[in-house]
C-alpha cells in the first residue's frame, strides 16, 4: 500500500478510470457484436446498428481507449458488412 498522499489518490484515481474503461469497452464490443450479428440475421435494423457501433469505435478513439488505427480498421470491417 502506498504511503504518500499523492500515491493514494493515485490508487483511486486508477481505480475509478479502470472501471470507466472497462465499461465503456464493454459497451464497444456488445456494440460491434449486435452489429454482427444484425447483418448475419438479415434484420431490418441493421444499417442503424452498424452505423451505432461505428459511432461507439468512435468515441472509444476520441476516449484514448482504443488507438485511431485500431478504430479506423473496425469502422472499415463494419462499413464492409452493410455492402
Amino acid at each position: 500500500m502506498p504511503n504518500i498522499k499523492s500515491a493514494k489518490k493515485r490508487v483511486i484515481v486508477n481505480k475509478t478510470r479502470a472501471a470507466r474503461n472497462k465499461s465503456r469497452n464493454s459497451a464497444l464490443k456488445t456494440a460491434i457484436k449486435k452489429a454482427h450479428a444484425a447483418v448475419e440475421a438479415n434484420a431490418p435494423e441493421k444499417e442503424a446498428l452498424v452505423k451505432e457501433a461505428i459511432k461507439k469505435v468512435d468515441q472509444a478513439a476520441a476516449k484514448g481507449l482504443i488507438h485511431k488505427n485500431n478504430a479506423a480498421r473496425k469502422k472499415s470491417a463494419l462499413a464492409l458488412l452493410i455492402k
